[in-house]
């Protein structure tokens, strides 16, 4: 349940459209549904302005497809399955048609994540930006999620600071967002140079692409930790999906009105 479907409710008991005792029904559902093995929260819309996802790894296929189910019938906005397998995946969408693998062509590597209900419409540009070829599974993550939940991101690809004239090829595109989300792996440096030259908001994703001091992205997440570019955002290693609702966030925040109360 979103805000606009809370005051739709409050709406329709005031009208009498809606008995006080089903509201009551459907209000008890909202802080959580206890399914046992999960405690799926109904509420996380309300409170943070994204809902709950579901991350595959360490459940079940049967467990997968209730949670989606679930998901689906109490609430109206956009459901996610992340990082799912085959079976994960093939457990949700039997149990659930309407799903859509995300992307559709996706890079070799790219996390899984399927979609159900995807939102349309949502203002703020985002620019997301990688270092080069081989961080674009990481990114297609961040880009499927931003689609799912109603951006229109713009990718520009390969342009680390081994050939920084790539980069600043794009400036205009960098320039104009409304936040730029750069994944780098290596040494991390493309973070550091785009917050220098944007005054847009910055999620970082260090990646664990690189040579043996790279240290599976270790090497890259300390960098980003450490940039001289001030009030750089940094994610975990590969953690498309989180740069993705930081970027959300972020918007959502630009995007509420002065005077609204939070939630």
């Amino acid at each position: 349940m979103d805000d606009i479907e809370l005051t739709t409710l409050l709406d329709d008991v005031r009208s009498g459209a809606v008995a006080p005792d089903d509201a009551a029904r459907r209000l008890r559902r909202l802080p959580f549904a206890d399914l046992g093995f999960a405690r799926v929260d109904h509420h996380r819309q309300v409170r943070q302005g994204l809902p709950e996802a579901v991350y595959g790894p360490g459940k079940s296929p049967a467990q997968c497809a209730e949670i989606v189910a679930e998901l689906l019938a109490h609430g109206s906005g956009p459901v996610l399955l992340t990082r799912a397998d085959s079976d994960q995946v093939a457990a949700a969408l039997e149990r659930n048609p309407g799903g859509v693998l995300t992307p559709e062509l996706p890079t070799a590597g790219a996390p899984t994540l399927v979609c159900w209900r995807p939102a349309s419409g949502r203002a703020g540009r985002v620019a997301v930006v990688t270092a080069g070829t081989a961080d674009l599974p990481v990114a297609h993550e961040c880009l499927a999620t931003l689609r799912a939940y109603g951006f229109s991101p713009v990718l520009l690809a390969d342009c680390g600071v081994a050939g920084l004239h790539r980069l600043l090829a794009s400036y205009d595109e960098i320039a104009g967002a409304d936040v730029a989300v750069v994944v780098a792996g290596m040494e991390g440096a493309l973070a550091s140079v785009v917050g220098g030259i944007s005054a847009a908001p910055l999620v970082a994703v260090p990646t664990s692409v690189g040579y043996g001091a790279s240290l599976e992205g270790v090497t890259a997440l300390l960098a980003m930790l450490s940039s001289c570019a001030a009030g750089v955002t940094v994610v975990g290693i590969d953690n498309g999906y989180g740069a993705a609702c930081a970027a959300a966030r972020i918007l959502g925040r630009q995007a509420r009105p002065a005077s609204a109360p939070l939630p």
